[in-house]
């Protein structure tokens, strides 16, 4: 099945999880759809392989990042109206504070759409989402 194909059927049937599945990465750090109301929501579930520091434990950065960068991918194919897939031009990250060995929330914002860049904020979370564990930028081409 296409991306395309993939995309219309998660927008038609609610089923952004089947979507997620088929992306190899996303599927491998153990990235969800957990939607809130109206709002698109990620969640990174606790996956030993994503232990970066095991003396903490902490999850590993890089894991944390391409969550979050997924994520801002995701949120914009589920926001926008055409079906297509975007692509990275720029992912700036800032991590805050470790991220413990338990669940990871991300959610993002869409802060300006042109015709063809859009750009993306991003915070990820653990039991609070008030207190961040990282924030991003994103700048995303569509089309």
């Amino acid at each position: 099945m296409s991306d395309f194909e993939l995309l219309r059927r998660a927008r038609d049937t609610g089923d952004v999880q089947s979507m997620i599945a088929e992306i190899p990465y996303a599927r491998f750090i153990g990235l969800e759809y957990a939607p809130a109301g109206e709002t698109h929501r990620f969640r990174l579930t606790p996956l030993k392989q994503n232990i970066g520091n095991p003396l903490l434990p902490a999850i590993h950065g890089g894991v944390i990042g391409g969550f979050m960068e997924v994520s801002a991918t995701l949120h914009l194919m589920l926001s926008m109206e055409a079906l297509e897939v975007p692509r990275v031009i720029d992912f700036s990250l800032d991590y805050l504070k470790p991220g413990r060995f338990e669940e990871v929330w991300a959610q993002a914002t869409i802060q300006r759409m042109g015709k063809r860049i859009a750009n993306v904020a991003i915070e990820a979370w653990q039991s609070d989402p008030s207190s961040p564990i990282a924030t991003a930028r994103a700048h995303l081409l569509m089309g």
